[in-house]
């Protein structure tokens, strides 16, 4: 029994412990003096937040801002918000440098990177734009624009992908993998952000939708819940390593409609105009047109 001076929780031991195990692990990836800080995922979140409200400020930015204060608030959350995630890339940036042995101006790097990424905020709005309209026309249930783009998790998720996507096109690879996943947790919707996608994008519902590193998707094309666009195998190299990089997710044509629970698997084809029905699993290319379903294929 424990009184009420002794410590039950035997503090200084959990501490001795996990610094031991830290230090280990350090020592084996060769960090044990200066371990490279990260990007904050709490950080990130907010740069999200805010990059969101810059790009639709009378939705989600301030409730109460009126119109002749919307072009002040849209620069100055931009001022803020791009120099914020000039810092997260920069660490992004020292942390692979370190990691490679390399030598360069991480601050410098990360300014110029993000000066490209605020170059397409415009190109960003746009195809959200497209997603929301996609999204509005093609569910019954949607009785305006804007509770589209306040309610539905689909579009919430493109717009973290579409963020995502740009980031990851520059190389800023570790960034945009933390904001897919800031996605995935809030919506239950796993877009890879190397996963390119075209306009007119519209989950329906959207939990447990899964689409990979190099899955390509064209313009107009509906999912529903639980679609996982994947890989039907990993390759390995004579060492027995995962070979990384390669294409290995589907390639999804125009106007193509993917109904809930299909697993579509390897670099396939699903060609312009098909219909994938529920539940199907496909491992082969289809034409354009093909309607596919458990039971048969029509094309």
């Amino acid at each position: 029994m424990t009184t009420q001076n002794q410590e039950p929780w035997r503090i200084d031991f959990l501490v001795s412990e996990l610094r031991r195990l830290r230090l280990t692990s350090l020592e084996a990836r060769q960090r044990r003096d200066h371990p490279p800080k990260l990007p904050s995922r709490k950080a990130l979140t907010q740069i999200v937040d805010d990059l969101a409200a810059a790009l639709f400020p009378n939705r989600l930015g301030q409730p109460d801002i009126s119109p002749e204060e919307v072009d002040y608030f849209v620069g100055n959350t931009l001022a803020s918000v791009l120099r914020r995630l000039s810092r997260q890339i920069a660490l992004e940036l020292q942390f692979n440098a370190e990691q490679n042995q390399q030598v360069l101006d991480a601050h410098v790097e990360a300014l110029a990177l993000t000066q490209q990424f605020a170059a397409g905020l415009p190109d960003i709005r746009a195809l959200i734009d497209t997603d929301i309209k996609a999204a509005f026309e093609g569910d019954p249930a949607a009785r305006s624009i804007d509770e589209v783009l306040v309610c539905y998790p689909g579009v919430n998720a493109m717009m973290h992908q579409r963020i995502a996507h740009r980031l990851y096109r520059f190389g800023a690879h570790l960034s945009a993998r933390m904001i897919a996943e800031i996605a995935h947790s809030a919506t239950g919707i796993d877009i890879h952000p190397g996963a390119e996608i075209g306009e007119s994008f519209f989950i329906d519902h959207g939990t447990g939708v899964v689409i990979g590193e190099t899955a390509v998707i064209g313009r107009r094309v509906r999912i529903y819940q639980a679609v996982t666009l994947g890989a039907k195998r990993f390759d390995k190299d004579e060492q027995g390593i995962l070979v990384k990089g390669n294409a290995r997710h589907p390639i999804v044509e125009d106007d193509v409609v993917i109904y809930a629970g299909a697993t579509i698997l390897g670099r396939i084809v699903i060609g312009q105009g098909s219909v994938i029905g529920g539940n199907v699993w496909l491992t082969h290319s289809v034409p354009p047109g093909s309607q596919v379903t458990q039971a048969h294929v029509r094309s």
